[in-house]
């Protein structure tokens, strides 16, 4: 049977088919297994592995021969001597503008010097170097230079310019080990203006002081990393390993301030601090219906781009953080309370005699008056008659008293966004003693930040409505959201005391706070200051004034105050008038004759 036979042993119908002897034409069991052992098959020859590639496997084999017995001493002190070091890559910090688009603060590209010690031969030359071109004495960085050490910081936030200098300098004299990092730094462009509210950040570019500590979780973004492979003298490798993680820049922000109106305040407060002697001061200037701040400051002041110039009450914003009687500004929530609660009324008359018994003490006028007389609330706000306040207090009674002053947000926090809020020293209804409510009504035994009265006498401006004082306007594109605030007074109410506070201006305690065109409404305020052993100083006084304008429509509202001094609250009124000028004229709101 040939071999197209054997392959074919089923018939048509698939049954196998049968040779007459049914012997098979297949190979016989001894001769596949011998088959197999030759390597081969019954269709092929022998297969052989190229000569090359023999060659090939040899010369692998030899070499990891070679890696791993006669050349492993070297190769495992080579991979000792290489480190690796994390860089911090600094983000770029969100920019700050004012409400008009100016740069309050903003980063800037430089360079960080650091060095490698252990490879830098002339440490003296390179001191000299550095002291020329970065300032100092050369000592100032030999204990930098002479560190056991292969890196170390010889000076952050370089001008870019002058670390190029430094740079190619030491290369002209053919010195090494001294290199630059990428780095950012923050500038301030308008100096000392502005600086207490902006505060300012630490070499780890995160914020300390100011805004830039309360919105530093949006402006400081996220830092960046950069690893690097160097050698056992620290020199990166060529062809090392590296890798990076870039930084993340921070969001940029929009702030109420109007950097005129701040300039103005500052100029203000510095002139009534020297006109005055006294120790210390503050500025606040908003606008009553929304809240946001234009201008604050508080003495004394600093630079953020001048560390010399900070201090620890230079960082304080004292109309936030600092609690003071507020002497006679008080008498315009009084009179608010006393027309809220239908207890007064714009014809209501007191007989208010020369000395009027608050507790065990006898409360009397500023003026000097030494007999009775009849006075409307309007009357007594015109000649800030403490004898008259207090027995409008007195005619409200503790209960309603106590109610509306927290109404108004007194002795309470108010919610400013800005670092170190303090809530004040305000006694609740039931630590009242007897002479609580009398002395209270004309800005005694009560003490609280200057923000809360701002507030609070905004509500009135306001037509009743309390909202909260802000610097934050936009961040990041997005409109920040302060709420519409809470109505605590009726516009009748608002009307009435806004009445009273215009004949102050216009013929009382505060004529120096008019301002030709403008309707001008406010307080002026002498409050005498608590000792902690009881009592209070002598000669010396928070002397304040606080108005805003116009007055059935306020633009504007601004308080001034100066500490430890003798001069009373008029003294303040003329700078009161100028910082309210410059607001009202940044604000376009018109002239009305």
């Amino acid at each position: 049977m040939n071999s197209r036979d054997s392959r074919n042993t089923r018939g048509r119908n698939g049954r196998p088919r049968t040779t007459g002897n049914c012997a098979r034409s297949t190979s016989s069991y001894d001769e596949e297994r011998a088959a197999r052992r030759g390597g081969g098959s019954s269709r092929g020859g022998s297969f052989k592995i190229p000569p090359a590639l023999l060659v090939l496997f040899g010369i692998v084999i030899l070499r990891l021969a070679w890696l791993q017995v006669i050349d492993a001493g070297r190769l495992s002190a080579k991979a000792d001597a290489l480190t690796t070091s994390n860089v911090t890559i600094q983000a770029k910090r969100g920019t700050i503008y004012d409400r008009n688009g100016n740069v309050l603060a903003t980063s800037v590209e430089c360079r960080t010097l650091y060095c490698n010690p252990s490879i830098i031969e002339d440490k003296n030359a390179v001191a000299s170097v550095l002291a020329d071109k970065l300032g100092g004495d050369a000592s100032d960085y030999l204990s930098t230079l002479s560190q056991n050490t292969t890196f170390a910081y010889l000076k952050r936030q370089v001008d870019t310019d002058v670390a190029a200098d430094v740079v190619n300098t030491l290369a002209s004299d053919q010195i090494s080990g001294v290199y630059t990092l990428a780095d950012v730094k923050r500038v301030y462009p308008y100096g000392e203006t502005g600086g207490q509210v902006l505060g300012f950040i630490g070499t780890d570019g995160h914020g300390l002081s100011g805004l830039e500590l309360q919105y530093d979780d949006i402006l400081s973004g996220t830092d960046g990393e950069m690893l690097m492979e160097r050698g056992r003298d620290g020199t990166p490798v060529a062809g090392g390993v590296s890798e990076t993680h870039e930084a993340t820049d921070g969001t940029d922000i929009i702030v109420s301030l109007d950097v005129n109106v701040q300039r103005v305040a500052e100029e203000q407060l510095t002139q009534a601090m020297s006109d005055t002697e006294a120790k210390s001061g503050n500025v606040v200037v908003t606008v009553p219906d929304t809240g946001e701040i234009l201008a604050a400051c508080s003495w004394p002041m600093f630079d953020p781009s001048d560390p010399s110039t900070v201090t620890n009450e230079a960082l304080k914003l004292m109309s936030v953080s600092d609690s003071y009687e507020p002497g006679s500004t008080f008498k315009s929530l009084t009179m608010a309370i006393g027309y809220e609660t239908g207890t007064i009324n714009k014809n209501s008359t007191f007989t208010v005699p020369a000395k009027v018994m608050v507790g065990d003490d006898g409360v009397t006028d500023d003026d000097g008056r030494d007999y009775t007389m009849d006075m409307t609330p309007t009357e007594i706000m015109r000649r800030s008659s403490n004898a008259g306040a207090a027995m409008v207090g007195m005619a409200i009674g503790a209960d309603k008293f106590s109610e509306g002053i927290s109404s108004l947000g007194i002795g309470q926090t108010t919610g400013i966004d800005f670092p170190g809020e303090s809530a004040g020293i305000v006694p609740s209804r039931d630590e009242y003693t007897g002479a609580t409510v009398g002395a209270a009504a004309f800005g005694q035994g009560v003490a609280f930040p200057s923000i809360q009265l701002v507030r609070a006498v905004g509500a009135i401006a306001n037509k009743g409505t309390l909202v909260t004082p802000h610097f934050l306007v936009q961040k990041g594109g997005e409109k920040a959201d302060w709420g519409e605030g809470a109505r605590v007074l009726s516009e009748q109410t608002c009307e009435n005391v806004i009445g009273d506070m215009r004949e102050v201006v216009l013929d009382g305690t505060g004529v120096k706070a008019q301002l030709e065109g403008y309707d001008v409404v406010g307080k002026t305020g002498t409050g005498q200051q608590a000792l902690d052993t009881g009592g209070y100083l002598d000669n010396s006084f928070l002397s304040s004034f606080i108005g805003f304008a116009n007055g059935e429509d306020a633009a504007a509202l601004c308080y001034v105050s100066v500490y430890g001094t003798s001069y009373h609250g008029s003294a303040v009124a003329q700078n009161f008038s100028a910082i309210m000028n410059e607001a009202l004229t940044d604000l376009n709101v018109p002239k009305q004759n």
